[in-house]
């Protein structure tokens, strides 16, 4: 997990996150009671939906009935509110310490979320995102200070199937003595250099090395 994370106080105004995760590049800050304890987080989903605000439209009788009108009430507070307590988000996904990776990656894919928060008795330790756990996949094993070759592949594995763009079914991972080798096929030149940029991101690759073929074009209109 990272340990040293950025927060906030929940009187935090917006405008001043929204400055504070440009600045530092983050896309979420827990916000800390005066104790503190986590009270909630405040994600870039929270202030895209405060710029977008409500519809403005008059709700008719019958939908009224069927509307949880406390929801429309968070809703409506998300979407207007100028505090850090007004966006953020309450209903947090957290981990305890001692929480498998495993288990934490199996979270993220369910609930199709990019991080989670490290708790005890509701205080905050860290938190863990995507980036930690693929970092935790290619870690080398402290006996030795290498990488694993199995592990590097399965790390850029994983990294392509985060990106829509990425296509592994036509294009196939190797990796020999750290070195990344793509083979099989290619849906274009600007996706074969994204495969290599992102390939050479993962901690531990020494290199890429491109043998991929133009993907045929019986296989293009398949695909």
């Amino acid at each position: 997990m990272t340990e040293n994370v950025v927060t906030v106080p929940p009187e935090t105004p917006v405008l001043a996150i929204a400055r504070l995760l440009s600045e530092r590049g983050i896309s979420a800050v827990p916000v800390l009671g005066a104790d503190g304890k986590l009270l909630g987080i405040v994600t870039e989903a929270d202030l895209i939906r405060r710029l977008t605000g409500g519809d403005g439209k008059p709700m008719g009788l019958l939908r009224q009935l069927f509307t949880d009108m406390d929801r429309l009430a968070d809703r409506y507070a998300a979407s207007h509110g100028a505090t850090a307590a007004d966006v953020m988000t309450r209903d947090v996904v957290t981990v305890a310490p001692t929480t498998p990776v495993s288990e934490i990656a199996a979270m993220m894919e369910e609930k199709g979320i990019r991080r989670v928060l490290v708790t005890h008795e509701k205080r905050l330790l860290g938190l863990v995102s995507r980036a930690d756990l693929l970092r935790a996949l290619v870690e080398p094993p402290a006996e030795t200070g290498e990488y694993s070759d199995e592990r590097l592949r399965r790390a850029v594995l994983a990294a392509m199937r985060r990106e829509p763009w990425a296509d592994t079914f036509f294009t196939l991972v190797d990796v020999k003595d750290g070195v990344v080798e793509l083979h099989g096929f290619s849906n274009s030149a600007a996706v074969l250099r994204g495969l290599k940029v992102l390939a050479a991101q993962v901690p531990g690759v020494k290199a890429v090395v491109d043998n991929t073929q133009p993907m045929p074009a019986q296989l293009f209109a398949a695909a």
